[in-house]
């Protein structure tokens, strides 16, 4: 297990088993249905956590294993959305063309979204536990509205939603609550403007950490080719650190190697938990203790060493499994390396 100078986890999602869903994809198709399908999720979710212990991790999640999409795994439990006619849209920007359910109505959850699998993995591990959820304003870029007619309302619409959940998470024994906002970094005026805010109505009266995971996607075809659109440097986080290092989120977790980020405005998050993507979610080549060592070393030119928690670039879940073992292992043993060297 790393030492305890630097705290390592990975961004949230694990590759689901052959056995649960289909492999290598960001939307699998189930394996089996009803009680077969629960016992297969529960199964796979104490795979994870062994994995993730025997590698070495110190945070653990549950993998978002119970989950198809890390978006519709809470929709799927909101009254006031229609899945069965779901309309084609494009979302980050036009990145993707998707089918997606549509708002019909006003938003209210049928009841607790999480409660099994937060328990689960309380119940299995000694270590701290993160829980993720999605981000407001990824929620609204991820859905169709034809009832708010605001994405602003929307968010804090779904915001309220989220608090509910996350509370009961809490309740549950969670330590982390993380809430993923890609779309930060595709809407950074927005973010800027409401995004953060409507952050803080999901995260209103939580007494356990908070942090906010902000990407340049998981590493699948159209993510990789909007990077090579993006320019030599990657400045959007540029936009979006001061106000988030002014916010009442806890921890921030960024993409860092091997991408064009510019190491420097990992500074701009002065005060803040920076959880710095050290393993490489694009490629299946694993990394060495030694880059990964590297990597830590030179994020902390500008992260102080008690506010750095080595992580992952983002979730694995379209990754084989063998290669997302290897490279939580390359995560653990290249964070001891730093933490000798430090």
């Amino acid at each position: 297990m790393s030492r305890t100078l630097f705290q390592t986890s990975v961004a949230g999602s694990l590759p689901k088993p052959a056995w649960l869903a289909e492999p290598r994809k960001l939307w699998p198709d189930w394996k089996a249905r009803g009680a077969e399908l629960d016992a297969a999720k529960r199964d796979a979710t104490l795979l994870w956590i062994k994995e993730q212990e025997d590698a070495g991790l110190d945070i653990i999640t549950d993998g978002e294993q119970s989950r198809q999409h890390f978006v519709h795994g809470f929709l799927e439990q909101v009254e006031g959305i229609d899945f069965a006619h779901k309309v084609k849209m494009g979302i980050r920007n036009n990145r993707y063309d998707a089918m997606v359910p549509v708002v019909t109505g006003s938003l209210r959850l049928h009841g607790r979204v999480h409660a099994t699998e937060a328990r689960l993995l309380r119940a299995h591990t000694t270590r701290r536990t993160k829980f993720t959820l999605p981000g407001p304003m990824t929620i609204v870029d991820t859905l169709a509205d034809q009832h708010y007619g605001n994405r602003q309302a929307m968010a804090f619409a779904f915001a309220d939603l989220l608090n509910q959940e996350a509370r009961g998470l809490q309740d549950d024994g969670i330590d982390i609550i993380q809430f993923d906002e890609p779309a930060f970094n595709v809407y950074m005026d927005d973010a800027v403007a409401w995004g953060i805010e409507a952050l803080h109505r999901a995260t209103e009266g939580l007494t356990c950490t908070t942090a906010v995971h902000i990407c340049y996607g998981y590493g699948i075809e159209a993510n990789i080719a909007w990077k090579h659109g993006l320019g030599e440097e990657w400045r959007q986080y540029e936009k979006v650190f001061p106000a988030l290092a002014a916010s009442r989120i806890d921890q921030v977790s960024l993409e860092c190697v091997n991408s064009r980020v510019p190491a420097e405005l990992m500074g701009l998050l002065k005060g803040k938990d920076v959880m710095v993507g050290v393993i490489d979610v694009a490629t299946d080549r694993v990394e060495t203790p030694e880059e990964v060592a590297a990597t830590i070393a030179a994020a902390l030119r500008h992260v102080p060493r008690e506010r750095l928690l080595p992580c992952t670039n983002c979730g694995l879940a379209p990754m084989a499994r063998d290669v997302a073992i290897a490279k939580l292992r390359a995560l653990a043993a290249g964070t001891q390396l730093a933490c000798t060297a430090a």
